[in-house]
């Protein structure tokens, strides 16, 4: 279907940024939403920040302000850039994808979602 390959991940110190990157692959697909989530040790997944094939973000409130998302529609890509890092935003983080993806076999289009391998990012004190 489609494969997510994040990268940028890495270790920073508090005040620092970091600029994350998830590429799309695969054949005959489109994108509808592009987000990235993280986990921290211990911790459930949680939502980070969205971006809509339009345009249109959306960010966690702890996140609002420091992180901006952005997208390459020809490239197929996200960006999540990162200032302003604290060490609470130290986490795996993770891209997911939701849209189309054409059925060669069946000859129809299906909906598909997924997700990175994920990145990590160390924030120090």
């Amino acid at each position: 279907q489609v494969l997510l390959v994040e990268s940028g991940g890495g270790y920073v110190q508090a005040g620092g940024s970091l600029r994350l990157s998830c590429a799309a692959s695969g054949s005959r697909f489109t994108i509808n939403l592009m987000g990235w989530y993280r986990q921290a040790p211990g911790k459930q997944r949680e939502w980070v920040a969205h971006i809509i094939s339009g345009g249109s973000t959306n960010y966690a409130d702890s996140v609002k302000g420091r992180f901006t998302i952005s997208r390459d529609n020809a490239k197929n890509t996200v960006y999540l850039q990162m200032n302003s890092l604290k060490p609470e935003d130290t986490a795996v983080y993770y891209c997911n994808a939701d849209g189309q993806y054409y059925d060669q076999v069946n000859l129809r289009s299906r909906p598909f979602g997924s997700w990175g391998q994920g990145t990590q990012v160390t924030v120090s004190s």
